[in-house]
Parts: C-alpha cells; sequence; structure tokens
C-alpha cells in the first residue's frame, strides 16, 4: 500500500471547525498535548457552526406547538423548519415520515414497535446491537456475517426465498460497519428485499456522517441515524421513511402531542384519537435543540460539499491503513478484504498486546483517544477474531467473557473535523508502541486499564 503524498493532500479540503480542536490533556509521562479525538463511530464531536447556531437560537426557546407565546411560535416554526431540512438532506419521497427520536436505538426500535402482526425481520449477524436487538419480539432470522458484497445479496435472497411468501416481512441492514467501516451493498440488498415483497431499514448510523445519503436513490423502506454522530450533540436522532406502518401502529409513548382528542366514556375509561402524522410518535415536549442541532449539521456538511468530504477522508483513511501496514504485529480487521470502499472507521488488533492496554497507552503516552472492547458489535467481533459469534459478553467493557481475553479490538475513527496531524500522531504512536513497548505501567480498575499510580 502507497503512502499519500503531500500533493494528496491539497487536493482536498480543510477539516471542518469542531469544539475541543484545541483543547489540552495531561500525559502520564509529564507535559499536556493537544488532544486527539479519534473515536468518531462512538460521538463525534460537534461542529463549531452547529454549536454557533443553539447557541444563537438559545435565548428564545420555547416550548413547541399550540402555545400562543412569540417564543412558542418561533420554536414551533425552527422544530418543523428543521423536520424539512432534514427531510431534504435524506432526499426523502414526498409522502415519507420524519420522526424524531432520542438516537438511532430509539429509531429502530420504535419501528420495531411498529412491525404489523405476523411480521418476519431478516438481519446480519455483523449488525450494531441498536440494529441486532429490537426484533426480538418478531420472528426473526439472523443471517451469517458474509465475505463479499455478492454474498450478502445472495444471503439475503436465500433467506427470503424462504420466508412466507404471505406475511410482511423486514430487512434491516447496516450502511457502513461501526467495526470495519466498510460499506454494505444497500442499494442491491433493497432491491433484493423488494423482489422477495419485504421492506428494508438501513442504520446509516455510521453511514450519514460521511457520505450523502438519499432514501429514494438506495430505494429503503426507513432510515435511521443518531444528531451525536453527525456533528450534533444533545441526544437526538431520526427515523424517516414509509408512514403507513407508523400510522397504523399505537404510539410509541402514549401523553400529550401524540393525541388529538381524548374524551371520557360512560363507563368511566377514556377514548383516544391518535395523530397520524410524525407527531403520533414524539409525544411529550419533544427535544427542540436536538432537532435544530441535526437539521444545522445537515446544512453545514451540505455546504462543505460531501465530494470534498469524501475525498478527503479517503486520504485520510489511506494514511492511517498505510501506518499500519508497515507494523507486521498490526492485524486490520475486515469483512470484505483490502479493496472494499469505508468510511474513517479501522478496528484492529495487536500481536502481543491486550487491546484494552493498547488503547490505555494510546491515552495516556500520547493523548489519543480511541476505543477498545467488542463495540456493541459483539457476534461481529467474534467473528472476525475468530471466536464464538453465540458467547455473550458485556457491552462497552474492555475484558471479554471469561476464557475470551483476546477478543477485544481497537477501534480508530475520524472523519470531517480531523486533522492530518491527529492521524500522524496515531500511527507514529502505534509503530512506536510496537518497538519500544509501553513507558508506563497499567492496572485494571473498575473494568478499565488505566495507568498505575503510586
Amino acid at each position: 500500500m502507497s503512502v499519500p503524498t503531500a500533493a494528496a493532500a491539497r487536493t482536498v479540503c480543510a477539516p471542518l471547525p469542531v469544539l475541543g480542536r484545541d483543547v489540552t490533556v495531561p500525559l502520564v509521562t509529564g507535559g499536556e498535548v493537544t488532544y486527539a479525538a479519534l473515536d468518531y463511530a462512538a460521538s463525534a464531536p460537534a461542529l463549531q457552526r452547529v454549536w454557533d447556531d443553539v447557541a444563537a437560537y438559545a435565548p428564545y426557546y420555547g416550548s413547541v406547538h399550540r402555545g400562543a407565546g412569540y417564543l412558542s411560535q418561533l420554536s414551533t416554526d425552527l422544530f418543523e423548519n428543521a423536520r424539512r431540512t432534514v427531510t431534504g438532506f435524506l432526499d426523502c419521497r414526498p409522502d415519507d415520515q420524519l420522526v424524531f427520536t432520542r438516537s438511532t436505538t430509539d429509531s429502530l426500535n420504535l419501528l420495531a414497535r411498529a412491525l404489523p402482526a405476523g411480521c418476519q425481520v431478516f438481519v446480519f449477524e455483523t449488525e450494531h446491537h441498536a440494529s441486532l436487538l429490537p426484533w426480538q419480539d418478531a420472528r426473526v432470522t439472523y443471517l451469517d456475517a458474509p465475505r463479499t458484497h455478492g454474498q450478502a445479496v445472495e444471503t439475503l435472497e436465500r433467506a427470503l426465498a424462504g420466508r412466507d411468501p404471505h406475511g410482511p416481512a423486514l430487512v434491516c441492514v447496516t450502511g457502513a460497519s461501526n467495526v470495519t467501516g466498510e460499506l454494505w451493498p444497500v442499494r442491491e440488498l433493497a432491491a433484493a428485499a423488494h423482489a422477495h415483497g419485504a421492506r428494508i431499514v438501513l442504520d446509516a448510523a455510521q453511514l450519514a456522517p460521511h457520505h450523502p445519503v438519499s432514501v429514494r436513490d438506495l430505494d429503503v423502506d426507513w432510515i435511521a441515524f443518531s444528531g451525536h454522530k453527525l456533528y450534533a450533540p444533545f441526544g437526538a436522532g431520526v427515523l424517516a421513511g414509509r408512514a403507513d406502518w407508523l400510522t397504523a401502529a399505537d404510539p410509541y409513548l402514549a401523553g400529550g402531542g401524540a393525541s388529538r382528542k381524548v374524551t371520557r366514556r360512560d363507563d368511566g375509561g377514556v377514548d383516544v384519537e391518535w395523530h397520524e402524522s410524525a407527531a403520533r410518535h414524539e409525544a411529550g415536549s419533544p427535544n427542540v435543540i436536538g432537532a435544530y442541532a441535526i437539521a444545522s449539521a445537515c446544512k453545514a456538511l451540505t455546504e462543505a460539499g460531501f465530494d470534498d468530504l469524501v475525498a478527503r477522508e479517503e486520504y485520510l483513511i489511506a494514511k492511517v491503513r498505510a501506518g499500519l501496514a508497515e507494523v507486521p504485529q498490526v492485524k486490520v480487521l475486515s469483512l470484505f478484504g483490502d479493496d472494499a470502499p469505508r468510511v474513517g472507521v479501522i478496528s484492529f488488533v495487536v500481536e502481543g498486546w491486550n487491546s484494552s492496554r493498547f488503547a490505555a497507552a494510546l491515552s495516556a503516552e500520547y493523548g489519543i483517544g480511541v476505543r477498545d472492547g467488542l463495540f456493541c458489535a459483539h457476534p461481529l467481533v467474534r467473528t472476525l477474531l475468530g471466536g464464538d459469534p453465540q458467547t455473550q459478553g458485556e457491552c462497552g467493557a474492555p475484558e471479554a467473557a471469561p476464557g475470551e481475553k483476546s477478543l477485544n479490538a481497537i477501534r480508530v475513527s475520524f472523519g470531517a473535523g480531523t486533522p492530518d496531524e491527529h492521524v500522524e500522531r496515531f500511527v507514529d504512536a502505534v509503530r512506536e508502541l510496537v518497538r519500544d513497548g509501553a513507558r508506563w505501567q497499567y492496572r485494571t480498575q473498575d473494568g478499565r486499564c488505566v495507568p498505575a499510580v503510586g
């Protein structure tokens, strides 16, 4: 693999300004260094543009819908305009609904609650737990991890061909893996699903921050993603897509905002008429700032231009992969092979190192933040590392289940706000740690590997 040149770097855009880009952190070896945030796949730093937009709105904050006051009406307009902005960002169909949720996990659980009776669900074992687990009340078929795009499509077609052809069916698939960063053949999987009378939902949590996503072009029925991975904090997410299943289902949460009319019955009970719009699944006071932050991020990414953002990220990906390839002890994890297209998410293991200790050393000795563990995708990571995909583990824990202490990995992830220096420091640090070893002692505390003191 060739090392990217300085000339190549000049052909792509500069990183977008993000919060925390000047934060310094102490090193156990003494002194301080600017923090290198390389854990974008967990939560990306907020864009400065998003923060500024939210700060400008904050003094005008008011309750939304039905309020007579000026600030309430302004906030209602802002909330509904945010819905329109995100709908445009996703290139939704005219009749699609967009529901603001708390996260990707919340979005997919909402859809799971809206499944028609008898619905069959098909999901690959490679999914993040947010898209792997919500369907357990349905008839679920878990599909083995494919090793090529073609095999993914063939596996799905074979499973769908054997389903009950008369009942509803749903396929759930990721757009980009949160473990390997590899892109999935979403358009081809959607075509396979529709050919067999099934619908498809796309988990775009790792795709939307890195690539343009068009509901119409990909021909998916629903899409889900989280604001905190799209450079927008505040705990908001999105579920967008076809309205019929959502409108036919009971509200995800029962309460004010979801109800259009409530009356007492003669027997002492109540009758409820629910909204048929997105409000049906947005009970309670909505997260206006969260929705506005997502819309602001959508505008910022669109204005920056995804062509330029993708080009720069591909440059950074090549830089990291070339650096890791120079260290024989490093094994990069992959389903589809070295040539598979991917986003800025790379997981790896280092021969002779516990992944948690390696990640701890990157943080304590170099000021680099990465992630270690099983990344809330236990079956996939165990498949990639040769472990039993049926064995349970604790989500987010640096140690795997008893007897599986080698079954954890290191993940580095980056995006539109990542400076060249951060990935260069990361590659140099990996090389030094493998060559020279850690300069500090580490111990386990509360399930985490931390620097030993005293």
